[in-house]
């Protein structure tokens, strides 16, 4: 090869080396600054979980609960969002209302669907909870003023249009209600549906040991895991993660009023009332499922 071909190829070559590094910078560029702004984005919704959780909407009552329930590792674990659109199921005094509500005001939005039992009696039963609940939100506009409230009643939303309207479904120990009230099959069915397709659904759960019968489960108000994903996945949906954010290795679920012995319902009244204050609230299962 002469001297001017040996330039030119010299040159070609160092061109191309150049051009080849000017491209991967392009590339890595918009790379880093996504990865600036998500990691931006979660510092902002943290802070803002952060604020909800803190504010003065919580009762201190509420609050004494936190060491047991985990709110911000369950809602992180959930991966929430301000910015979702997210449907709470029987969301009983409030107790995550008073979180997500504000959590969700600015960006967001939040609705509750109130569970109405196709048991009369056990309808009746929630009926004043429900009520409180509503008078609740009410009076306080500026926190709840935009939280829409329906009911979900025989696997049907009603008082919104729920169909694929949702980035996330929470629930939070009620599935042992709905053994009871047999409606676990459509209640999953109905969240399924009200899922956006990669939305995902957020279980928390008192859990049972495994091999409990069904019987067992309505008797106590414990729930296995397998149970639960097992009716989940016949729904359709993908079981994605699970945690022990909210487990409790002192519960030994063997009590004579089930889970509703521990706090915070203690339904034998001072019976024993010390040694379930020292076990605490009952381990439970995290579940997050998606939709595909």
């Amino acid at each position: 090869m002469d001297t001017a071909r040996l330039n030119r190829a010299r040159v070609i070559a160092r061109a191309a080396a150049l051009l080849a590094l000017a491209l991967t910078g392009c590339a890595s560029s918009p790379t880093s600054e996504l990865a600036s702004h998500d990691a931006s984005s979660r510092q902002v919704s943290a802070a803002s979980l952060d604020a909800a959780i803190a504010g003065p909407q919580r009762a201190d009552k509420a609050r004494a609960r936190d060491v047991y329930r985990h709110p911000k590792e369950t809602l992180q674990f959930f991966e929430l969002a301000p910015t979702q659109t997210v449907l709470e199921i029987a969301p009983g005094g409030g107790w995550y209302t008073d979180i997500l509500a504000p959590y969700l005001h600015g960006a967001g939005q939040l609705y509750e669907a109130q569970y109405l039992s196709t048991s009369a009696d056990l309808a009746a039963e929630d009926s004043d909870t429900d009520a409180a609940y509503r008078r609740k939100l009410a009076d306080a506009p500026a926190i709840y003023g935009n939280v829409v409230v329906g009911t979900l009643h025989a696997g049907r939303f009603i008082g919104f249009d729920a169909h694929e309207r949702f980035a996330r479904v929470l629930t939070f120990r009620n599935i042992h209600n709905w053994i009871k009230d047999g409606q676990v099959d459509a209640n999953f069915d109905a969240f399924y549906d009200a899922l956006k397709h990669g939305g995902e659904l957020g279980v928390e759960e008192h859990r049972a040991r495994p091999g409990t019968s069904v019987q067992q489960m309505i008797d106590t108000g414990y729930v296995t895991e397998d149970y639960v994903i097992e009716r989940a996945k016949a729904a359709g949906f993908v079981l994605v993660a699970r945690s022990e954010i909210n487990a409790n290795p002192k519960d030994t679920k063997d009590y004579p009023n089930g889970v509703w012995s521990l706090p915070p319902t203690y339904k034998g009244g001072d019976a024993d009332r010390a040694r379930y204050a020292a076990i605490g609230e009952s381990d439970r299962m995290t579940l997050r499922f998606v939709k595909p």
